[in-house]
């Protein structure tokens, strides 16, 4: 009877710190996976803003992909909200100066969602490239998560 207690305590043991470990790495990458919901959000509002430039972003599958269409699209806008310093029709039109005013708050809100997902993703791959943590990662096959990095920019700005 004591060799069952103390297989059991050995059992506990090991069991315990496996489970917190892999509890911990399913809620890194559940983070992530807000965050990237949170990206989401934000580039749907985009999209709805302006739906004749997303279609090439909905034909990306993978997120890698889908990252890459979209930094394209946020770079395209800008050049578009930037037009108006060139023309002054564009500037003194109520609707571009609306939907313009809408860009800017949503790229804004995108650049926070960003930085919250990219937080999250860092955090996780660090847990699954460190000790303990890689060993539970690489018995569960958790992979890493891309990063959602933007083209080297300065802020969208619109001057009315």
């Amino acid at each position: 009877m004591a060799l069952e207690i103390w297989a059991a305590m050995i059992g506990l043991a090991v069991l315990a710190p496996a489970v917190w470990l892999y509890n911990r790495l399913v809620a890194g990458r559940n983070l992530a996976r807000q965050g990237y919901a949170d990206i989401d959000v934000q580039l749907k509002r985009r999209a709805d803003l302006v739906p004749q430039l997303v279609e090439a972003v909905r034909a990306a599958p993978k997120i890698v992909e889908r990252f890459a269409h979209e930094r394209d699209l946020g770079e395209r806008l800008q050049h578009l909200v930037l037009l108006q310093e060139n023309y002054p029709a564009l500037k003194a039109d109520a609707n571009f100066r609306d939907l313009s005013a809408k860009l800017v708050e949503v790229e804004d809100h995108l650049q926070y969602a960003r930085r919250f997902y990219n937080g999250a993703v860092k955090q996780y791959v660090t847990r699954i490239e460190s000790f303990p943590d890689n060993l539970m990662a690489a018995l569960f096959r958790f992979k890493p998560m891309p990063f959602f990095e933007t083209a080297e920019r300065g802020a969208v700005r619109v001057v009315l």
